[in-house]
């Protein structure tokens, strides 16, 4: 998660320099360490990710020392399934599924091309 925050930059329309701070990360229980969070609140950026089971339960058990459950926007964790289902739309080739391109700049191709395909289906 620190490299992919570094990478991060968004396009401002017209002049200006890009955006650096997403306004919140959504993320799956994979990414609910204690590390990622401790990032995101350095940076001020709001963290949507949920509890594993594991490590609420190690919270409940510590008791009034295992401190409060982090935030969770329900609302906004909805929106994460349009990321996984472009991402499904996009594995449907299957060159990009099994990546069997040896070069990035290949694999990238034919990912760019795959977004074209489906934007002009759409």
């Amino acid at each position: 998660m620190p490299r992919l925050l570094a990478e991060l930059q968004v396009a401002r329309i017209g002049p200006g320099r890009p955006r650096c701070r997403p306004a919140a990360v959504l993320g799956d229980k994979a990414y609910s360490s204690r590390g990622n969070r401790a990032l995101l609140r350095r940076r001020k950026i709001g963290a949507v990710i949920p509890v594993p089971a594991d490590q609420a339960g190690h919270r409940r058990r510590r008791g009034s020392a295992g401190g409060r459950p982090p935030a969770f926007d329900a609302e906004a964790y909805k929106g994460r399934n349009v990321v996984e289902r472009s991402f499904n739309n996009v594995k449907q080739w299957r060159g990009l599924a099994t990546r069997y391109d040896k070069l990035a700049i290949v694999y990238r191709g034919a990912a760019v091309l795959r977004a074209i395909v489906l934007w002009l289906r759409q």
